[in-house]
């Protein structure tokens, strides 16, 4: 059984003793059938709509030489990880995108799949992005090694960046909560308008960290071509 919310963390942990954590991860399929035989509801309107703006920006931002449909891995991975970021705000839910067994798994494939398609069909765009323009050929050398790290670390920013941030705003609300047994009833009130604030503040989190990571991967992908 879990007995606090810092088990959320722990992906050995089990629930009636069944290791169920990861399987929090897959619950979004259940959601795929109800949009395609019910009447579409407010619900599903406002979420096309967001599904439309996205695939406008990722289209711009991806240029106009870019294939009809290349938008698309971008937008499910923007869908899938805020429908695991909010999961997460759930208590004695696994957070599965606060680890980074999930996040560096998302941007480790993509980034080694922009690499392997920018070195094999455009590899002298790929030398040039290393110096960037106006570079004295003095300094030619020292961009080359520059850029290369800047560009291996760019996966382990990604899946760092949205580790940290699920894991810091849910460590802080656990902490908070932790100290209203000791509180009398006028403090124990201020601590749960505090908790719903961070609560807000969280689900803004989790929609932030989820188009930074598609708005960043689209970006990248855009530099190979």
């Amino acid at each position: 059984m879990m007995t606090n919310l810092f088990s959320i963390f722990d992906p050995s942990t089990n629930l009636l003793n069944m290791p169920l954590n990861w399987l929090s991860t897959l619950l979004g399929i259940m959601f795929i059938p109800y949009s395609f035989w019910l009447i579409p509801n407010r619900h599903f309107m406002i979420w096309n709509l967001i599904i439309k703006k996205l695939h406008l920006e990722f289209k711009n931002l991806m240029g106009p030489n870019k294939s009809n449909g290349s938008t698309f891995i971008f937008i499910s991975i923007f869908s899938f990880v805020l429908f695991n970021n909010f999961l997460g705000l759930f208590p004695y839910i696994f957070t599965s995108t606060s680890h980074l067994t999930i996040s560096l798994s998302i941007t480790l494939s993509l980034w080694l799949s922009f690499m392997f398609y920018g070195w094999i069909n455009n590899s002298n765009h790929m030398f040039i992005h290393m110096i960037p323009q106006g570079t004295p050929s003095i300094l030619m050398p020292f961009m080359v090694i520059i850029e290369t790290i800047s560009n291996i670390i760019r996966p382990g920013t990604l899946a760092i960046r949205l580790t940290a941030n699920m894991i810091a705003g849910h460590l802080l609300m656990t902490l908070l909560s932790s100290t209203g047994n000791s509180m009398n009833m006028y403090f124990v009130m201020i601590l749960i308008i505090m908790q719903i604030l961070l609560l807000t503040l969280e689900s803004a989190v989790a929609v932030i960290q989820s188009y930074v990571i598609a708005i960043l991967s689209t970006l990248y992908s855009n530099e190979v071509n």
